[in-house]
């Protein structure tokens, strides 16, 4: 049986996937409107906010396998309806994750233009990126205690309030860089450090309203700051254990990121620094939506499992394989007709518009392998509880594969757009990996204690 005919499946599916997907689509929304607002002062401006926004990723990866740690634990919790333990593991990856941002924060502010450096040698980009990362940097740690929230509620099926909080912060900062990038209704011109502030301001909302639902409003979790100040032990080694390789994976994938930065930073043709900027944008645009439909497979999964319910978990495996491969061949093809309508919202050079198609046209393919095996080794394999199997293949693929291909492929003199292709190949070569993990079901396991 490919499809399951268990219609809460579906339900569940669509009412946890749909306010995830929206979430991710208005934070996304905010990147976006921050690149095409800057995108009219050309190049420089940019490539210099790509590269200042790089650790803002390398953030957002590591929060994120904090966060993947507290959804895969309490979502089998949930399935228990054990919501003392959810409390406490929340309470555990709010501390970790606040390490992060308060580490990166002090490191950007410090050097900015070091940290810059480190991913273009292109000067005009590092003075303007040294310019933005010096005033976003103190958004990290709002950051880091919204996404911990958002995560806290969505592991008890609460979805939707992560998408309110987005759309406030959306509406904040298109109108500050409105305001603050062109010099609007008396405020100053600002350029790219106006994007900066207006991000700064809507991170700062962002966690105002999430902090006021979750703990005055909120009943079904019952979160109360006490429960961050404590520590048990006991869950606290159950964190460590089950999450230090989620949070490994990420660094891995992070360590990716970046790498793919610096080595495409620093290619010798002309706009390659901005078309990457756009064609970064297109991917994180298609992702939104298979990563909001991969949260809430892996929301469902934990609770499945949680509950003991693994012959049902089989059904709803099968299931998952045929939705994501067919999202990711409408991906592919939706990405490849949007892109000239894409690029020319971008006031940049003729040259990074020619990079950008070039760029494009690979992730129409590669993204069809990223839905399909991002999606299920999260969605199922991850949060089923076979945690460690998709950071040994992560490692494997990244420091085996992609890194050294596209480092052979820049001292080979290869042009940019084969490089770059090298540094996605892993999105198609990992799907036949998933496909034998996935249909051989030894990936689900109990984490509750």
């Amino acid at each position: 049986m490919l499809f399951t005919k268990d219609k809460s499946f579906y339900k569940n599916l669509f009412l946890l996937a749909l306010p995830i997907a929206l979430q991710n689509f208005v934070t996304f929304s905010v990147n976006l409107a921050d690149s095409v607002m800057v995108g009219s002062l050309g190049d420089a401006a940019v490539g210099g906010m790509y590269m200042g926004n790089q650790i803002q990723t390398l953030l957002q990866v590591f929060s994120g396998g904090i966060e993947g740690a507290i959804l895969i634990l309490a979502a089998q919790y949930w399935g228990k309806r054990d919501t003392a333990s959810i409390r406490k593991i929340v309470g555990i990856g709010i501390k970790f994750s606040l390490a992060v941002g308060a580490l990166l924060t002090v490191i950007c502010a410090i050097i900015p233009k070091t940290v810059i450096s480190l991913f273009t040698n292109d000067g005009a980009a590092i003075k303007t990126g040294a310019e933005y990362l010096g005033i976003v940097c103190f958004s990290y740690i709002f950051f880091c205690i919204t996404q911990s929230l958002i995560a806290a509620m969505r592991s008890v099926e609460i979805a939707r309030i992560g998408l309110y909080v987005s759309l406030c912060s959306l509406v904040t900062n298109v109108g500050l860089n409105y305001l603050l990038i062109y010099g609007k209704l008396g405020f100053p011109e600002l350029g790219v450090k106006g994007a900066a502030i207006a991000t700064l301001a809507a991170r700062m909302l962002e966690t105002a309203i999430i902090a006021f639902y979750v703990f005055v409003h909120d009943k079904r979790l019952n979160l109360r700051i006490k429960d961050i100040r404590g520590m048990d032990k006991a869950l606290l080694r159950d964190f460590i254990k089950y999450g230090s390789p989620i949070i490994a994976g990420q660094l891995v994938w992070a360590t990716n990121m970046l790498a793919n930065s610096a080595i495409m930073g620093r290619q010798t043709e002309e706009g390659v620094v901005a078309a990457m900027s756009i064609a970064g944008t297109v991917n994180n645009l298609a992702y939104v939506v298979m990563n909001g439909m991969s949260g809430a497979v892996g929301i469902i999964t934990g609770k499945t499992i949680g509950a003991g319910l693994e012959e049902k978990m089989r059904e709803y495996a099968k299931t998952v394989q045929i939705i994501f491969i067919s999202l990711g061949v409408l991906t592919g093809l939706t990405v490849f007709l949007i892109k000239d309508p894409f690029i020319s919202m971008y006031g940049v050079s003729a040259a990074a518009v020619a990079e950008a198609r070039k760029y494009i046209n690979v992730l129409s393919v590669t993204l069809i392998g990223t839905c399909y095996q991002a999606a299920c080794l999260f969605g199922l394999v991850k949060s089923g509880g076979d945690i460690s199997f998709v950071f040994k293949n992560d490692f494997i693929f990244v420091f085996f594969v992609v890194l050294p291909s596209a480092l052979i492929a820049t001292s080979l003199g290869a042009p940019a757009w084969v490089v770059f292709a090298c540094l996605k190949c892993d999105q198609i070569l990992k799907c036949f990996v998933a496909v034998v993990k996935i249909n051989r079901y030894n990936w689900m396991k109990n984490l509750t204690r």
